[in-house]
């Protein structure tokens, strides 16, 4: 199961990278199930420890009958190409067919991790590390770092304005506070309820639309608005999400995601602390909103920063205020 959850992933993150070893070694074009067997005989030549000539055969047995002998010639091409180097030794034609990302991500994340995007992106191309919390939940240590920003204590109470799946909601009740879990999709919330309740830490969840809460003004002594994001920090986690993301999502979620931030604004009482976090890497979703955040008079920013991804934890932006006492 492990291996072929491998292949189906790593096959899937590194599409545009297999498609490029292959098509110099075939003309014209092909059926999606050859060109899914293609990929999946490059990326285990390149990407994995099995040997080349169970690599070729495994692929060509599994794939259409008539197209076996071109899929046996194109992969046997591609292993004499990797023989001596490896992918390392490939002549890739640019930074984003290697790293086998859309070009857009590529630049999406090199304006906010500069000379570091190249690492980052390698560490998602990676499968994830597996974090267990003290109470039994997994969770990425990214995540956790924001559990621990928000800094909940005992007897305060504390608003999760985009809770699902509820592992910040649960981390911060574990401490003590009195936590409330709120989510706009009655689906999601359900999630919340039974991550609770399977962890020991009930807490008040319902479905809300963050941008119109239905909360007293000043209602909370910490807000945390983990807020949906075009997610390009947690990749490795969505195989084909970097294929599926437009490169418009940015811009179009930071008009959220500010709306959400606005509205939390309201919810804090004075002395109180509003946090912001997004899985993402993009200057508009991070920087961008922070800056331009509609939270009114009375606010001092405490501290921003971005966790890059690797091979320990997702990539992340988070910043933070506080509200005038």
């Amino acid at each position: 199961r492990r291996f072929v959850t491998e292949l189906v992933y790593g096959t899937t993150r590194m599409r545009r990278a297999g498609d490029h070893l292959v098509s110099r070694h075939r003309q014209g074009g092909v059926t999606p199930r050859v060109a899914a067997a293609l990929r999946l005989g490059a990326y285990q030549l390149a990407h994995t420890d099995v040997p080349a000539h169970a690599a070729v055969d495994a692929t060509v047995g599994a794939a259409p009958k008539p197209a076996r002998g071109l899929v046996n010639a194109v992969l046997r091409r591609v292993a004499a190409d990797l023989e001596h180097g490896g992918a390392e030794g490939v002549d890739w034609p640019d930074e984003a067919t290697r790293l086998s990302y859309p070009d857009w991500v590529l630049a999406a994340v090199g304006e906010v991790l500069g000379a570091g995007a190249p690492a980052a992106l390698e560490a998602m191309n990676r499968p994830a590390t597996t974090h267990v919390r003290a109470d039994g939940y997994v969770q990425d240590l990214a995540s956790q770092e924001v559990v621990a920003e928000v800094g909940a204590r005992p007897g305060e109470r504390v608003l999760d304005v985009c809770a699902a799946p509820g592992g910040k909601a649960t981390g911060m009740a574990a401490g003590g506070a009195t936590v409330v879990a709120a989510d706009s999709s009655p689906a999601r919330a359900g999630l919340v309820v039974a991550n609770a309740a399977a962890l020991g830490h009930p807490l008040p969840v319902l479905v809300a639309d963050g941008t119109a809460a239905p909360f007293a003004d000043a209602a909370f002594d910490r807000v945390l608005v983990d807020a949906p994001c075009s997610g390009l920090g947690v990749l490795r986690r969505r195989p084909d999400a970097r294929w599926r993301i437009e490169a418009t999502a940015p811009a179009r979620l930071a008009d959220l995601q500010r709306r959400l931030l606005g509205e939390a604004a309201r919810l804090v009482a004075p002395g109180g602390h509003l946090v912001y976090s997004v899985c993402t890497l993009t200057r508009e979703e991070g920087d961008g909103v922070a800056d331009t955040a509609p939270l009114g008079p009375g606010w001092g920013p405490t501290g921003r920063r971005v966790i890059a991804p690797d091979d320990q934890r997702d990539g992340m932006f988070v910043a933070t205020w506080q509200r005038t006492p």
